[in-house]
């Protein structure tokens, strides 16, 4: 009963690997494709945001955000009712490597779900969201600082 995070770690290890051999002719590398396609779906996201759904922490986001930056992937564009809020948009540069990340990321979920019936991808899908959700309350936690109790 102990082994479902070790296998979901191998899975995400070993996907991320894939694609940041595959995406290295794209010039991105290290997860970084997470955050192009994140702002080419919500261009105008914020950071804070961002960082928040790709579950990383704000120094983490900022880095990857500032070489995306100045690889010309994203610009920051002001906020036009708060200039202390930048908005994340994606270059034609971004626009133009989003579709070869989503054709990555389907034929991995084709790969990854390969021999399960619809019924059983869509089941193993609420699984998965139901652990992240049992895992998020923690992840916030930590993240502001707190220690748990094992």
């Amino acid at each position: 009963m102990r082994d479902h995070l070790r296998e979901i770690g191998m899975i995400a290890r070993a996907l991320d690997s894939i694609s940041n051999i595959e995406f290295k002719e794209l010039e991105l590398t290290k997860g970084q494709y997470l955050y192009v396609v994140r702002i080419c779906e919500e261009p105008g996201i914020i950071q804070e945001k961002l960082a928040e759904l790709i579950k990383v922490d704000r120094s983490t986001a900022a880095r990857a955000i500032q070489k995306l930056e100045r690889e010309g992937v994203i610009r920051r564009v002001d906020d036009p009712h708060n200039k202390k809020i930048k908005r994340l948009h994606p270059t034609e540069k971004g626009q133009a490597v989003y579709p070869f990340i989503l054709r990555e990321h389907d034929h991995s979920t084709d790969v990854a779900l390969a021999g399960l019936s619809d019924q059983e991808a869509e089941q193993l899908l609420r699984l998965l969201r139901r652990v992240r959700h049992n895992i998020e309350g923690d992840w916030e936690a930590v993240k502001r600082g707190h220690k748990r109790e094992y």
